[in-house]
């Protein structure tokens, strides 16, 4: 085996960053934003080693041929990059900066998941192209999770109507209550992930297909990853986690007697909610009592500096991912666009733009983060109305922007001015957060850590997992 392309650089220059669900939607957008923001601000000498997963090994040979080619048009393209590099410019120079692996993982297949952890942790990673030799990734610094399923079946139109009336365009747009969710739910067969075989501790929870895809997969992924993205000193940078939740994610979206959102509840806001929830509250001191057990696997005791939670959305972004004829599509796309040019700071549209919030807390330097109090805050992709995006602090319900009580008079003070004051996009029946809605929020995130933690458990001991 020859040595991997970034041989001889220091361990400082490298940059290992895991994305799931990177073949369509907005997982595109934070590939090829990753690149862009990279090259344009780390050090010359430094060298991105990006892994995409997806569900096959086809998907990953046409995702990686499919960043190599935009990477190929940024190294001609990056104004700032060429700037700082001066008149010698060379794009190959450039190209040879950026290396692409891929790992497949099947997010509703916890036995997928062990698989692609392990060869992450103990194995080699490949790259299906054959243009890199299989490879040993030294550690991962932001673990981008982005894969998910929505669970919708379509759009009840008469409440479109009554929510447009009521509350008008932009506000209709951003917070629908007229998507409808699949009247049952899909739940996984549990024979299937246990490959066939009878589990010795009996039988174990069922797991909801939407659950499994948005939450508890990458749940058990970051917990198997713990070796990679956990460090030894408290010198080094923590990894990061960054999970992707949705704008529309409020208190009314979860239900803990439907907590997988199998029988009643929304799936998709469901687990968003849940999302919110566990990356806010993972390490407030009420909470650690349960999640402690979660960060502490034996396969990483030699390193006592965990990863940090972030949380990020999207904004409102164009996709597959809701079911529309081409027809229906394009007018949701003019919406979209409309609802912007009409002032919203959230339609972002586009996979690149929605990608925004995502890709600056995967690169932005540690110290910025910390000083910012960032894992406590949910950050947004967001637009002006000629689509320049920026990462904005979004509301969350129980938890207000920074799980910090302001006053309403506070919050129109805030310093921060156009699409990016905090007030701007709020959503219309948001109130001024309370001591009482705030200590329900961190109740709230104790038992959605208690609820997977007991469910991690449960599996892995049918799994026979040590």
């Amino acid at each position: 085996m020859s040595s991997p392309p970034w041989a001889g650089a220091s361990s400082d220059d490298l940059y290992f960053v895991l994305i799931t669900g990177a073949n369509s939607g907005v997982g595109v957008g934070i590939g090829q934003r990753i690149i862009d923001e990279f090259l344009d601000s780390r050090p010359l000498s430094s060298h991105l080693i990006l892994i995409p997963t997806t569900r096959s090994k086809t998907k990953s040979r046409d995702t990686v041929l499919a960043l190599r080619s935009y990477i190929l048009e940024a190294a001609h393209t990056l104004k700032q990059l060429r700037a700082r590099s001066g008149a010698n410019y060379n794009p190959s120079t450039t190209i040879a900066r950026v290396h692409i692996l891929s790992v497949q993982v099947d997010l509703c297949d916890l036995r997928s998941i062990r698989a692609a952890a392990d060869q992450l942790v103990n194995g080699k990673v490949t790259d299906p192209t054959g243009v890199i030799d299989a490879v040993r990734i030294p550690r991962i610094d932001a673990a981008l999770f982005n894969a998910g399923l929505g669970g919708w079946e379509g759009l009840d139109w008469l409440e479109f109507a009554r929510q447009f009336f009521t509350h008008g365009l932009i506000q209709s747009t951003t917070f629908p209550s007229f998507k409808r969710a699949l009247p049952t739910a899909v739940v996984l067969d549990s024979q299937k992930l246990l490959g066939g075989e009878t589990s010795n501790s009996g039988s174990p929870p069922e797991l909801a297909e939407v659950f499994c895809a948005n939450v508890f997969g990458h749940y058990i992924l970051a917990h198997e990853l713990l070796p990679v993205l956990s460090r030894a000193n408290v010198s080094e940078a923590p990894g990061r986690v960054v999970w992707t939740s949705s704008i529309d994610a409020g208190h009314d979206h979860l239900d803990f007697d439907d907590f997988q959102a199998s029988r009643y509840m929304a799936p998709y806001e469901s687990s968003k909610r849940i999302s919110d929830l566990i990356c806010l509250t993972s390490d407030l001191p009420s909470v650690q009592e349960v999640s402690a057990s979660y960060f502490a696997s034996p396969t990483a005791a030699d390193k006592p500096v965990k990863p940090r939670f972030y949380v990020s959305h999207p904004g409102i972004v164009c996709t597959p991912m809701f079911p529309l004829n081409w027809f229906l599509y394009f007018w949701y796309w003019v919406t979209m666009h409309l609802s912007r040019l009409c002032g919203s700071p959230w339609h972002t549209v586009d996979a690149y733009r929605g990608a925004c919030a995502t890709s600056w807390l995967g690169l932005a330097d540690q110290s910025r983060l910390d000083a910012i109090d960032a894992h406590h805050i949910k950050w947004g992709s967001s637009v002006t109305r000629i689509g320049r995006s920026a990462p904005k602090k979004t509301e969350v319900e129980g938890w207000a922007w920074e799980g910090r009580i302001e006053d309403s008079k506070a919050l129109e003070r805030d310093s921060v001015e156009g699409v990016l004051h905090k007030t701007k996009g709020r959503k219309w029946d948001a109130t001024t957060l309370t001591k009482g809605q705030k200590a329900q929020f961190e109740m709230d995130g104790r038992r959605c850590w208690m609820e997977l933690e007991r469910l991690r458990i449960a599996w892995e001991a049918s799994l026979g997992w040590e």
